[in-house]
């Protein structure tokens, strides 16, 4: 049996129009870091460093419709935020003091 749950292959979710902040795209640039890899980990429902408790309201919010939070390490003192809205119809790259 396996201890660990399998993460499905496909998105589980729609991200709708998407937008980043400038100081987004700055601390991505400056971590040598990819916000398309970032999105396609939040698409597939990997939601990075994010308490058990946040685990599970991101994974509830999937079937109930509800805003879908990520947030990802690319420093130390660096964390950036992916929001899907409730309706799917937008996902924002932000940190999280642009919010």
């Amino acid at each position: 049996m396996n201890a660990y749950p399998v993460r499905p292959v496909g998105p589980r979710l729609r991200l709708g129009r998407l937008f980043a902040t400038p100081g987004a795209l700055d601390a991505l640039r400056t971590a040598n870091a990819s916000v398309g890899d970032l999105l396609t980990r939040h698409l597939r429902g990997d939601w990075g460093d994010l308490s058990d408790e946040d685990r599970k309201q991101n994974n509830l919010a999937l079937e109930m419709g509800l805003r879908v939070l990520s947030c990802y390490v690319l420093s130390p003192n660096v964390k950036v935020w992916i929001i899907t809205e409730w309706d799917r119809s937008m996902t924002t790259v932000l940190l999280p003091g642009d919010y």
